[in-house]
């Protein structure tokens, strides 16, 4: 790390305020999930999609930054310019950041759960629909998906 003096201000608020908007959609996301709501669900892919570009974009910047002040160009170089700024207020800042950043992730392992369980209920529709009601899947030698009957074996009587 270099002893070069900062040159350049370097912020986490357009990336905290992007992060909070992207909670924002996760958690509105989750609602249309719960209630089966597919085309306010289409909607938010966009808006989502856009938010993490803008989000990526932001931390690169915020890297950028950091190096031009002689700091590594990663978290922990964002820990190491917090640690020499010595303001409690910044670091409570980036705390709350990296919360909200956490939140985010969760709602959306959690968003995931939920798309899962309507994939795998929209699965056995399907299955009942076209005659196979009792088709369970299993993997099989090479990792693909086979449904119970392929995995028994071709006996034929």
């Amino acid at each position: 790390m270099s002893l070069i003096p900062s040159t350049k201000p370097i912020s986490f608020i357009q990336d905290a305020q992007l992060v909070a908007e992207l909670l924002d959609a996760l958690s509105r996301e989750q609602s249309s999930l719960v209630m089966a709501d597919i085309d306010a669900i289409e909607d938010l892919m966009k808006e989502k999609s856009d938010l993490l570009q803008r989000i990526n974009m932001a931390a690169k910047l915020r890297y950028g930054d950091l190096a031009v002040n002689g700091f590594e160009a990663n978290e922990s170089g964002m820990l190491a310019w917090l640690k020499r700024q010595a303001k409690p207020a910044l670091n409570q800042q980036w705390l709350n950041f990296q919360k909200t950043l956490s939140q985010a992730k969760e709602m959306n392992r959690l968003n995931g759960i939920l798309i899962n369980k309507h994939f795998n209920r929209n699965q056995q529709l399907l299955n009942h629909i076209q005659g196979n009601a009792h088709a369970n899947h299993v993997y099989g030698k090479n990792g693909q998906a086979q449904t119970y009957a392929q995995a028994r074996g071709s006996l034929t009587v």
